[in-house]
């Protein structure tokens, strides 16, 4: 069964090896913010022209892992050995963390497990507008509900069979009103006609309906896959022009925008952005080298450990999530290279 056809095939799984690890995009190279990701959904409904899984998965049958109690158990286990860490912790590696909730109910029993942990976030993040099932949860400010955002051209010739762009903010709305806190995703930024118009509308979009003082995190990202998946995509979707730009292959083994066009795009939507943020936002690049955060956004981390440490302190700062400020230095020597 391949990645296509198996969206039409849902496995309820009680569980399935170990599950919980670190973002699989994790990169010395490269700036990674130490996400921690929970595979409990594999695949999703949706057709993204990019998608990396139509080039990663084996078995294409969309899986979920039902029994929410296994899934807390490890996350537990994991949290309570570094008490003093924030766990960043995402259900969307694999697949979209709400797309299939009308059918398991996953993501509301771990919005409910994750209320009860210290030293976690679960950040569910999605294309879909399908909150119904989080909406009136006790959530204690400990689930982030992030969502993909791209232009209208972009949802309607390389998103397919995801929520457009009014539902997905529709969405965003709803939540907000119940208290959650929301990440904003622009990722992957993709060069089209009128893409400057086009990423100017969205942003102006989304704070329409979202204060900023409601935003837990914003990432920013480009267009990026790994070599053989040129081919893929171009004889799954036919109809999409995106493997044509010129494009240069990173130290990651992942094809991307040059870097003066990736340079371009990401400071003309943080100049967006900043029309709306302070600086208490939280604002960073997905997957880019050191000189770029310095170009991009005039600061850069002193190391990954130093990121993980700035998600902690903003999220403790702004929302009083843990107990305790973090400790930098403990971040650091957490995230330092193995001797």
């Amino acid at each position: 069964m391949d990645f296509r056809e198996g969206k039409g095939v849902l496995q309820k799984l009680s569980r399935q090896g170990k599950l919980m690890g670190i973002c699989a995009t994790f990169n010395r190279k490269y700036l990674c913010c130490n996400v921690h990701v929970l595979g409990s959904v594999q695949n999703c409904p949706f057709e993204c022209t990019y998608c990396f899984l139509q080039n990663y998965l084996t078995d294409g049958a969309m899986k979920v892992v039902t029994d929410v109690n296994i899934l807390m158990e490890e996350v537990k286990a994991r949290v309570s050995s570094e008490p003093w860490r924030l766990f960043r912790i995402g259900t969307w590696e694999l697949g979209d963390s709400l797309a299939l909730e009308q059918e398991t109910g996953q993501a509301a029993a771990l919005v409910r497990g994750f209320a009860e942990i210290e030293n976690a976030i679960l950040e569910l993040k999605t294309k879909s507008d399908r909150v119904e099932p989080l909406i009136g949860l006790e959530h204690r400010g400990h689930t982030v509900v992030s969502w993909s955002l791209n232009t209208e051209d972009v949802i309607r010739k390389e998103e397919h069979r995801t929520a457009r762009l009014h539902e997905r903010l529709g969405a965003m709305k709803k939540v907000s009103e119940a208290g959650y806190l929301t990440g904003l995703h622009f990722d992957p930024m993709i060069i089209h006609d009128g893409w400057q118009r086009g990423y100017r509308e969205l942003v102006e979009a989304v704070f329409d309906l979202v204060s900023p003082e409601q935003i837990a995190w914003i990432s920013i990202g480009s267009l990026r896959f790994n070599p053989e998946m040129k081919k893929l995509i171009e004889n799954n979707y036919p109809d999409t022009d995106i493997t044509s730009a010129e494009m240069v292959l990173g130290d990651d083994n992942k094809i991307r925008y040059v870097k003066p066009l990736r340079v371009e795009m990401y400071r003309f939507l943080h100049g967006e952005l900043k029309r709306f943020i302070t600086k208490d936002n939280l604002v960073y690049l997905c997957m880019e080298r050191w000189d770029m955060w310095e170009r991009v956004l005039g600061w850069r981390p002193d190391s990954i450990g130093h990121l993980d440490y700035v998600f902690a302190e903003s999220m403790h700062r702004r929302f009083g999530i843990m107990s305790t400020p973090p400790e930098r230095e403990l971040y650091e020597e957490a995230s330092a290279p193995a001797a």
